[in-house]
């Protein structure tokens, strides 16, 4: 029997009907899963309102309050994450270890939004005129909304709300419709931590719900991620109709492997970082870039690692990498290989036949792939593939790499592998890439600094998470105050009329 996915609106399942579905698919085995309800412009209007109505109690309930839901809402998420990991694996692909990684790493930001009491403290300066004091507060924006991708379909979504939700806002999460279970699940957990009806709301759809969002007059923050052409959509869309935005997009990550570097744990480093999660991750490492001489000697190691990696379902324990998420989007991926080729590259390793754990049969698989002798002007190189699909580029000098590294329009994550500490810092000094791994294949920080990348990889000027993330969900009000005693038991007279109230307008230090 297929299971239904509906929208999660003011603390329950919606119990309306959607005029419109899409399907879920298991990606191991091809067969339909289920269904999940498309939102129309009616069922967006609805979960906008209860966020909305549910804002201003919210917004008024202390600190205490709300990080006792979230110590609460932490708990829930930890004891169920074997749950959430078997569920994102089922409608993703990706192995189990891997969505149990994923949950972790959303947990991490659940943990730095429980400390938003300290993290919501403003600045206060005493006498900044005669009895004058002035300070700042930092308040919730209102109705916020996350359009996650498919990739991540906990830990992504994880990046935004509890900080939102932390600060004081409401919320409204727009997952992606490919594996859409795990949000609805965490909207379940939510509602066991006690959080108030309409605060978390989840509204499942395509690019009708997504417009919905986007010109809702009442929603006043958006955060996406996903790739650089709908990032940049977003972006503008939302701004043009007057809200906050951080829009992160694509990525194309290099991996520098320098010659004095240690080359196992290059090989180690790309193979982990290139076909984890079959490469469906924004931090992938999709390009090697080899500093000769290592170049013939760094392929034979790479591609002596692929032939041990076990492709597999991801509920078996021995799969160390699991299917694409839908039959479409493994074409795609897989037409890169023929295409390189065309342009010249050299098909170090062919993935298309893959040898599947159990001989699973009908799913959505393409193996580990290996394009070498890639050159900037392939299609394999240009484009976000977002599959596992590895390009090496052979360099003659570091100096050329960094300047094809640092010329890429996309500036997500880059890493760097080398004993030699004055390259490693002269790399991380000059890169044009907003993070950088040392010796370290995925450099994504951790929840208490902030994740994004530059160029055509963020659109707005906040990163998710860490304290960016607190300040994107927030705005700040500046607040002079004098108090005056009724009786002025103290020989404290007011001011004399004309006076201006004591405060010298022009001077902060006079009156």
């Amino acid at each position: 029997m297929t299971k239904h996915v509906t929208h999660w609106i003011g603390g329950k399942p919606f119990d309306g009907e959607s005029a419109r579905r899409g399907d879920i698919y298991e990606p191991a085995s091809g067969r339909l899963a289920g269904t999940v309800d498309f939102a129309s412009r009616a069922e967006v209007d609805a979960a906008v309102a209860a966020a909305k109505a549910a804002f201003p109690g919210w917004r008024d309930a202390s600190l205490s309050q709300r990080t006792k839901v979230l110590f609460r809402f932490r708990e829930l998420v930890g004891a169920h994450r074997d749950e959430l990991a078997r569920l994102i694996s089922s409608e993703h692909g990706k192995v189990v270890s891997d969505a149990a990684g994923e949950v972790a790493r959303g947990l991490e930001v659940v943990e730095f939004a429980c400390g938003i009491p300290h993290l919501l403290k403003g600045g206060f300066s005493e006498n900044v005129s005669t009895r004058v004091d002035a300070y700042s507060i930092l308040q919730p924006v209102g109705v916020a909304a996350g359009i996650t991708p498919f990739n991540f379909p906990a830990m992504v979504p994880m990046w935004m709300f509890p900080v939102a939700v932390a600060c004081g806002n409401t919320f409204v999460l727009k997952p992606s419709e490919k594996d859409p279970s795990a949000s609805v699940r965490l909207a379940e957990l939510w509602a066991e931590a006690g959080l108030p009806d309409g605060v978390f709301n989840v509204l499942h759809g395509d690019k009708a719900a997504v417009d919905g969002l986007l010109h809702h007059p009442d929603v006043k923050a958006v955060s996406f991620v996903g790739s650089t052409p709908i990032a940049r959509r977003i972006y503008e869309t939302a701004a043009a109709n007057g809200k906050r935005v951080q829009a992160l997009g694509g990525a194309k990550n290099h991996m520098l492997v320098l010659p004095d570097a240690d080359l196992d744990l290059a090989a180690d480093a790309a193979v982990s970082a290139g076909f984890g999660s079959a490469g469906e991750r924004c931090m992938a490492i999709s390009v090697v870039v080899a500093v000769d001489p290592v170049g013939d000697e760094l392929m034979a190691r790479i591609r002596e690692r692929v032939g041990r990696l076990r492709v597999g379902p991801g509920d078996d324990p021995a799969s160390e990498m699991g299917p694409l998420v839908t039959e479409a989007h493994r074409d795609k991926v897989a037409s890169y290989l023929d295409g390189g080729v065309a342009q010249g590259a050299t098909l170090a390793v062919d993935g298309r036949d893959p040898d599947v754990l159990g001989g699973a049969g009908g799913g959505f698989w393409l193996g580990p792939t290996v394009l070498d002798h890639v050159t900037p002007d392939m299609d394999a190189y240009k484009d976000e593939i977002f599959g596992p699909v590895l390009s090496v580029v052979r360099s003659g000098s570091y100096e050329d790499a960094m300047e094809l590294i640092s010329a890429n329009p996309y500036g997500n994550g880059t890493a760097i592998f080398t004993g030699d500490g004055g390259a490693a810092r002269r790399f991380q000094n000059e890169v044009e890439v907003g993070m950088v791994g040392v010796n370290v294949p995925i450099p994504v920080p951790m929840a208490y600094y902030s994740f994004g990348g530059w160029k055509d990889s963020l659109f707005g000027d906040s990163h998710v998470h860490g304290m960016e993330g607190v300040h994107f969900y927030t705005r700040t009000k500046a607040v002079t105050s004098r108090w005056l005693a009724a009786s002025h038991p103290h020989g404290y007279a007011p001011p004399p009329p004309g006076s201006h109230g004591g405060v010298n307008l022009g001077f902060p230090t006079g009156g």
